[in-house]
């Protein structure tokens, strides 16, 4: 069976709550998690051994909400937008096209944030959403994500001066990509209420 319950730790069920049989909503996520396993060996044949490790980040990007059992709206939204933001990187939008680069730091790092958010509650690193008042939920949730946007400007660094030249750096892109991430955390810390609740972890023996 599984809960809609939010305000328990799940570490321990994990495997049970990612293998789950998928109801309702719950089934689209799991199309996009599909093809997004689909499309590593597509990149991987089309692009090579770069856009190869790109995707398998995405697709470790949609597997997680699925061991954390989100409520089916935010699973499919991380999985869409993990899916997205790999083949934008493999496909070259985020330099082709105008502002794409930016807007995909807002919309992901909100995702992102929320997920992480969950991961830290359910470790006990941070209180559940519903013992924190709002405003200490944007602040924590904003620091956030400007801990995972750090990190992916530190990635794209090595990956600019060790893998690929092409990938685009400079100081003007980092300044605007970590402003955009602090944007979606922001946004992520307004819309947690929302983000955490109604999850679909398996129960335990003694629930």
């Amino acid at each position: 069976m599984t809960t809609t319950t939010a305000d328990h730790r799940v570490i321990d069920r994990l495997g049970a709550t990612f293998l789950r049989r998928p109801g309702g909503a719950e089934v689209v996520a799991d199309a996009v998690r599909a093809v997004t396993l689909l499309s590593l060996p597509v990149a991987t044949i089309g692009w090579g051994w770069i856009a190869f490790a790109v995707l398998l980040l995405a697709l470790l990007g949609v597997v997680v909400p699925r061991v954390l059992g989100l409520r089916p709206a935010v699973d499919t939204a991380v999985c869409a937008l993990a899916l997205v933001a790999g083949w934008s990187s493999v496909l070259g939008w985020y330099t082709s096209v105008f502002l794409w680069d930016k807007v995909v730091h807002f919309v992901l790092l909100a995702a992102l944030t929320a997920v992480l958010w969950v991961i830290a509650s359910d470790t006990g690193v941070l209180r559940t959403r519903d013992r924190v008042g709002r405003v200490q939920a944007v602040v924590v949730a904003g620091v956030l994500s400007l801990a995972i946007g750090s990190v992916w400007e530190m990635f794209e660094f090595l990956g600019h001066t060790f893998l690929d030249p092409t990938i685009y750096v400079g100081y003007e892109d980092t300044i605007g990509d970590l402003a955009a991430d602090l944007g979606g955390g922001v946004l992520a810390g307004l819309l947690l209420p929302w983000a955490v609740r109604d999850r679909r972890v398996v129960a335990g023996p003694s629930s």
